[in-house]
């Protein structure tokens, strides 16, 4: 397994979860205004400035189908090579893990939906179909020394099909562990999970995969993406996923709305005493940024109300160590 995946560093948290900043891709690809390669590398300089050590810069996906995530070669060629710094893009087939692979990225995130319905949808192909594909995917990167993320979409519900069954989820992270993820994404692509739903896919998936990373993704769609994220921290997910701004959402789910927030997610971390190592005034001040270049008022909180003051902006003295 992929030390920098289990064991981040330069930044990474010292305690709990670390963030994986998603805004370049999962939140840009559903705005209505697509951003030039050269405005999303300065969304991803400012991330990382922030102190992000994982981002998902870019998707490699035929224009036709998500524009606001065309010239993904463009962003890459002008992101920095920051030490410690991983960049990661999405791909759903061969084609776009021959241009991942080109453009350097340092993972690639492969999509499996856990619902044939929506599976065809967003990727024309069956669920079992994708994660056969993603056998090949998995061997090429392996062999370039390319990180290797699997993601299960709709982990939590489809939009087409209704409930998933967790069984089938920790089947498909089973399988696709087997296959060669060094980390499993469990994302709740419409917002409908619940903390309870949470922690029992988790331990599900952890015992039929025991030895992959386990990260989540969620959406704040019905305002339960906060304490889903609490939930995924208590029951050892290493990784979260959020967006700066809290945009976000999928083209192809109906009324998809956005990601939670990085900022407001790094506020509620610290002041739990968990460190993921984003600065939040430079996280809050980039998602303004961010919902002015978009011409919209992100869903994101602490941009508007500011971190509770402290030393640490927002982690509590008694959590500090301090008297």
């Amino acid at each position: 397994m992929d030390d920098s995946l289990d064991q981040p560093a330069d930044g990474s948290p010292t305690s709990g979860p670390g963030v994986v900043e998603v805004a370049p891709r999962d939140g840009l690809q559903n705005e209505a205004r697509a951003l030039s390669p050269a405005q999303r590398a300065d969304l991803i300089a400012r991330a990382v400035a922030a102190g992000a050590r994982r981002v998902e810069a870019v998707a490699f996906v035929h224009p036709g189908r998500v524009p606001q995530m065309a010239g993904a070669e463009e962003v890459m060629a002008r992101v920095e090579r920051t030490g410690g710094v991983r960049y990661s893009g999405l791909v759903l087939n061969a084609r776009g893990m021959e241009r991942a692979s080109a453009s350097g990225v340092d993972e690639v995130n492969y999509v499996v939906v856990a619902s044939d319905t929506f599976s065809r949808r967003n990727q024309g192909v069956s669920t079992r179909e994708a994660l056969a594909a993603w056998e090949g995917i998995a061997a090429r990167a392996h062999g370039e020394g390319i990180g290797r993320s699997l993601t299960i979409a709709a982990a939590f519900g489809c939009p087409f099909e209704g409930e998933t069954p967790e069984a089938a989820v920790a089947e498909l992270a089973r399988i696709g562990a087997e296959s060669g993820a060094e980390e499993i994404v469990l994302a709740d692509t419409i917002g409908v999970a619940a903390p309870d739903a949470v922690t029992r896919l988790l331990t599900a998936v952890r015992e039929l995969a025991p030895g992959v990373v386990l990260r989540c993704h969620f959406h704040n769609t019905r305002n339960t993406g906060y304490a889903n994220a609490v939930a995924a921290s208590a029951a050892g997910a290493a990784w979260l996923d959020s967006s700066l701004g809290g945009i976000g959402g999928c083209p192809f789910a109906p009324a998809a709305t956005g990601n939670i927030a990085t900022e407001d997610l790094v506020y509620l971390l610290r002041r739990m005493g968990l460190d993921p190592g984003i600065d939040l005034e430079a996280a809050a001040a980039t998602g303004t940024w961010l919902g002015g270049v978009l011409g919209i008022e992100t869903p994101a909180l602490l941009g508007r109300a500011g971190p509770f003051p402290g030393a640490q902006a927002g982690m509590p003295a008694s959590r500090r160590g301090e008297e």
